[in-house]
């Protein structure tokens, strides 16, 4: 039987070596559309993105305008009408991530609150990553949006793409995830969402297609390893590499605009139960 590492916090053990028990053992060559950064024991948050740096030997390109999650649209394959149809706002939101800010606002449903408080307790706080806002649905909350390029020394080419959400106010981490297109192992175009977590990660699949208003829709709805959805990953302590299919637990994200307002709403599922709703107000800088 296989172990996760016990140099760590007891609760990163325990969740970790649920992975273990219920889920795959992979081999990371056939699985590189998953894959993706790791973190370590001592917190993700902002430590994270040095420690990326210098792991994979690239550098923080110090840029703070005109920087997107995707190079270019183009890297999620959309058949050509809907990329026709896709709005242009939404285009640029893409591609020029960085010159934009945020509100937010968090709609819980009320049977699962109590749930989202014990992880910012046993979990978010202390490592600094998924710090979901617990307060009211009619409070918004300023959130400071960094996308952060890691490139490669020679090339200049951009290798990896972070991007920071910090709370204005506080300055605590919302989010530190890394973004990319991948292709899943039917051919089908995605983006990749990963959150590393201690000695491994939170990854989420998201399947693009453009709505008849033109927004584009970001789902991870699939039922299998090897589908859009949701996946944990981690390495046990000998380094073996483990995976964890959420079928359950689905992602859905819509960007639109409207009278060049840009709106992101996000509505995760668990069971087909709406655990919560986020809504982005995005505006230009």
């Amino acid at each position: 039987m296989a172990f996760a590492s016990l140099k760590q916090n007891f609760q990163d053990w325990i969740t970790q070596q649920w992975v273990i028990l219920l889920g795959k053992k992979i081999r990371p060559a056939d699985y590189q559309w998953l894959l993706g950064p790791f973190g370590k024991t001592n917190g993700i948050g902002l430590k994270f993105i040095q420690q990326l740096a210098e792991n994979e030997n690239l550098t923080i390109d110090d840029k703070q305008i005109d920087k997107g999650l995707l190079q270019s649209i183009s890297e999620l394959d959309l058949p050509e009408q809907e990329l026709k149809n896709l709005s242009k706002d939404v285009i640029d939101f893409y591609e020029n991530t960085s010159n934009y800010d945020f509100d937010l606002n968090v709609k819980w449903n009320p049977v699962f609150k109590m749930f989202g408080g014990l992880l910012k307790i046993l979990f978010s706080n202390r490592i600094q990553q998924l710090n979901i806002p617990m307060g009211s649905d009619k409070n918004s909350e300023a959130l400071q949006s960094q996308i952060i390029h890691l490139i490669d020394k020679q090339s200049k080419a951009v290798k990896r793409t972070i991007w920071l959400r910090t709370f204005k106010k506080s300055g605590q981490v919302v989010y530190s995830g890394v973004y990319e297109p991948c292709t899943l192992p039917n051919g089908t175009s995605c983006i990749k969402a990963i959150f590393p977590l201690p000695n491994g990660s939170a990854t989420v699949i998201l399947n693009p297609t453009v709505g008849e208003k033109g927004e584009l829709i970001l789902n991870s709805s699939g039922k299998k390893i090897g589908d859009s959805g949701f996946y944990f990953l981690l390495h046990d302590a000998k380094g073996n590499f483990w995976t964890k299919f959420i079928k359950s637990f689905r992602d859905k994200l819509v960007v639109s605009s409207e009278n060049e307002q840009i709106t992101a709403i996000q509505t995760l599922t668990l069971w087909n139960l709406r655990v919560l709703q986020f809504t982005y107000h995005i505006r230009h800088c």
